[in-house]
């Protein structure tokens, strides 16, 4: 599998690649479209890529430095 990223930020990446990238099965992938949680992708026919751009951002908005949230006592 080539699972080499482009450095242009639109270039688009397979099912396959992405799944690679973020370490999970194309499966997990597959239910995250589902459910509208993963990234946001293309879809072309039958065919689901995902912009690089948009992966990147995803990935941003997805990233915390803990498990759980906490509320602030007033």
């Amino acid at each position: 599998m080539n699972s080499e990223i482009s450095p242009h930020p639109d270039a688009l990446l397979t099912e396959a690649q992405v799944a690679h990238l973020l370490s999970i099965s194309t499966r997990t992938l597959q239910a995250w479209r589902v459910r509208g949680t993963g990234p946001i992708f293309v879809k072309a026919g039958r065919s689901v890529r995902y912009r690089q751009r948009d992966l990147v951002a995803w990935m941003g908005a997805n990233s915390t430095q803990q498990t759980t949230s906490r509320e602030v006592e007033q």
